[in-house]
């Protein structure tokens, strides 16, 4: 297929990348200057989108995202699918989509799970909403950078999907964390917590395949001074775009809540940017009962 994709950051370039190298014409375009093996550098976005059978999207946030798609909407070629696999709030993507369609485009929202290890890997799961026919020539694209794609339903879904799954992620680490805390101060040995908690009711992928105790279970981001695989900004980012979310569907969401203040708070006010968001460990260690 020919293929444009913008925004080659620290995800996409690696997926683009790996487009390229499975055979396909890749055209980039990204504000900052970069050079990928196999792709080739337009000089804007909207040259980037040309002529191209599919066009991705890397962005960081819904308001480029709409920019984006004011210019690269335009020159498309109708039948064309404007495939984004940003983390945005759910009201841009439906808004792009609506633009996209309207255009006589294939809309589809496609968030990532993975990380940059997923994205170079070719391992990452995206959760997609929109045009059933798109998902249908999006897949062969899916299934070189990724592992799984779930298609969701309707524009917005895969969107809602991602922050969904990442409200439950957020607060789940939480309370793992905070569990090795207490398990710390009652005496109760790392390795034997993980190894009952790990195969009784308390498991949970925090736990069993991200375990933020640094020497227990799995190799993870705790066994690299919590250099991130998943930075705790962006947990942050995915919880804020949750509780916006709730709050236009009137959606009560206490734990989630909760969560998103505790990741600013960490964020914010403490040391917690450029961490994995695994290490709200040591943060609950040097913290007593309030």
């Amino acid at each position: 297929m020919k293929i444009g994709f913008i925004g080659l950051g620290n995800m996409g370039a690696p997926m683009a990348a790996n487009l390229a190298n499975a055979g396909h014409d890749v055209t980039g375009f990204d504000m900052a200057e970069v050079a990928i093996d196999g792709v080739t550098m337009a000089q804007s976005a909207a040259e980037a989108a040309t002529g191209r059978d599919v066009v991705i999207t890397m962005l960081p946030n819904g308001q480029i995202l709409r920019s984006v798609a004011d210019q690269v909407i335009p020159v498309m070629q109708k039948g064309a699918v404007l495939l984004d696999c940003s983390t945005v709030d759910v009201e841009s993507a439906r808004a792009v989509a609506a633009q996209a369609t309207d255009a006589g485009l294939l809309a589809l929202d496609a968030p990532v799970s993975g990380g940059t290890g997923g994205a170079t890997a070719g391992t990452l799961t995206f959760m997609v909403g929109g045009d059933g026919e798109g998902f249908k020539i999006a897949s062969e694209l899916f299934d070189i950078m990724g592992q799984k794609a779930v298609h969701c339903g309707a524009s917005g879904n895969g969107q809602a999907a991602k922050i969904c799954n990442n409200m439950i992620l957020g607060a789940t680490m939480i309370v793992t964390c905070e569990a090795f805390a207490l398990a710390d101060k009652l005496g109760l040995d790392r390795q034997a917590m993980f190894d009952v908690v790990s195969t009784s009711s308390g498991y949970s992928w925090s736990m069993n395949a991200y375990c933020p105790a640094p020497g227990v279970g799995p190799k993870s981001p705790a066994d690299n001074g919590y250099q991130p695989g998943f930075a705790a900004e962006l947990m942050l980012k995915d919880l804020r775009l949750a509780q916006q979310a709730a709050e236009a569907a009137d959606a009560d969401t206490p734990l989630g809540q909760a969560a998103c203040k505790l990741y600013a708070q960490f964020v914010e006010q403490e040391d917690g940017k450029g961490r994995d968001f695994s290490a709200m460990l040591p943060r609950f260690e040097k913290r007593g009962h309030s």
